[in-house]
């Protein structure tokens, strides 16, 4: 097969390209998935894609295929939260494993999924590695009160290939809103999403409402699934189709800016033990996160 008929259309360039209906742009990532398509076809599309932008609808599509397609987790019947990590630490530690762990010990189930896109940040993986938590193999089983890493590739190869393309041409692609937007459990889960520029806000919330998907959405930290800890960003809930506004942006700067360590997973790793051992305080965006998210899982 081939995906050469929606490169015409999608590749016409920022004005000329025409967007894809949800059924198209099912086929067309189901075949990219399937790992039908050759490495040049692939990079077209990803090219093509970035310039176009994608659609709601199109986003929509995508993650048909994608959810037919992931090998689930399991999580029986523990309220379940999703956490996307793909961005990973540059300027500023990750705190992905800290809100993990938080949720974890108040009975939830969690999933973290990523993999490493950039070789100079430092990910959740590795943080999550020196708190003693390895990447799940096949079959990851996740049950209340534990927080599961489970590596892109173990979801799904063709995933993980359409990721890898961004080492090739130093671009995002789908792949990488498509990671933030899944929902990768065989059962009900909320997905913890982020943005890093405003219109993926706009896209974002057009794809979880078009999906009925149910979502929290924020400004994360360096485009990870947590609160900033220097200030407390907006958070939007999404559920059967609709949307609210569950924290409104808090404007100015704290009184007392948290003492964070330093981008490194080991010392990352000593900060979150203090943290959850109540040495050190949880960083109020963080705590306020934390509650919106339980109180969206429980009910």
């Amino acid at each position: 097969m081939s995906i050469s008929h929606y490169i015409k259309d999608i590749g016409r360039g920022k004005d000329g390209a025409r967007a894809l209906g949800r059924t198209q742009a099912a086929d067309l990532m189901g075949q990219i998935l399937d790992q039908q398509v050759s490495d040049l076809e692939l990079g077209a599309f990803c090219i093509a894609m970035r310039i176009k932008g994608e659609t709601p609808e199109e986003m929509a599509g995508f993650l048909d295929a994608t959810h037919a397609r992931l090998s689930k987790v399991a999580t029986g019947q523990a309220p379940t939260v999703v956490l996307p990590s793909y961005n990973g630490a540059r300027k500023l530690p990750v705190l992905t494993p800290l809100l993990a762990l938080l949720l974890a010990r108040e009975g939830v189930a969690v999933v973290v999924h990523g993999t490493v896109t950039e070789d100079k940040r430092v990910s959740s993986q590795a943080v999550l590695a020196e708190r003693g938590i390895s990447a799940s193999g096949a079959s990851t089983q996740v049950k209340a009160g534990e927080v599961a890493f489970v590596p892109t590739g173990v979801l799904h190869d063709g995933l993980e290939r359409l990721l890898a393309v961004r080492r090739a041409v130093g671009l995002r692609n789908p792949g990488h809103s498509l990671v933030k937007l899944m929902n990768p459990c065989e059962g009900p889960a909320l997905v913890v999403s982020s943005y890093t520029h405003p219109e993926y806000l706009q896209s974002m919330s057009a794809t979880f409402a078009l999906t009925g998907q149910n979502a929290l959405l924020l400004r994360g930290t360096e485009g990870e699934s947590v609160a900033d800890a220097r200030r407390t960003p907006a958070m939007d809930v999404f559920k059967d189709g609709q949307t609210r506004r569950v924290q409104d942006q808090k404007e100015g700067s704290l009184v007392q800016v948290p003492e964070l360590p330093t981008v490194d997973a080991a010392a990352t790793a000593v900060y979150t033990e203090h943290v959850l051992q109540g040495l050190l305080q949880v960083p109020e965006a963080i705590a306020l996160q934390v509650q919106h998210i339980l109180r969206e899982v429980r009910t």
